[in-house]
């Protein structure tokens, strides 16, 4: 008797880790799944800045990105840099994950 009683613990303890595992969707938040959504991209360009709005002018296509979190490139106005950020093409928007100066170029 105390043994099934064991073993229906035991698979009570495993069946709710089990049912927990499979909702990791459920906890993430509206900007985790946009983020998600958006392709991290390298892109290297120059930093403008108008007031606190940024923007980001590529070097490829020279096509100007709004920058959704301007705190990250404070003090690269004018520089030549690399981005590492997740692109939103359908807005023309840019968040920024990491930013690297690039060498040779200085404004």
């Amino acid at each position: 008797m105390r043994k099934l009683l064991v073993c229906l613990l035991a698979l009570a303890v495993v069946s709710s880790i089990s049912a927990f595992a499979q909702d990791t969707s459920a906890g993430m938040g509206k900007s985790d799944k946009t983020e998600a959504s958006a392709p991290l991209k390298s892109l290297k360009g120059t930093i403008k800045a108008d007031g606190e709005k940024y923007s980001f002018v590529s070097d490829k296509d020279k096509k100007s990105w709004e920058v959704q979190n301007p705190e990250a490139l404070k003090g690269h106005e004018g520089h030549h840099v690399e981005l590492k950020a997740h692109v939103y093409a359908d807005k023309n928007q840019i968040h920024v994950m990491e930013v690297k100066m690039l060498k040779g170029d200085s404004m």
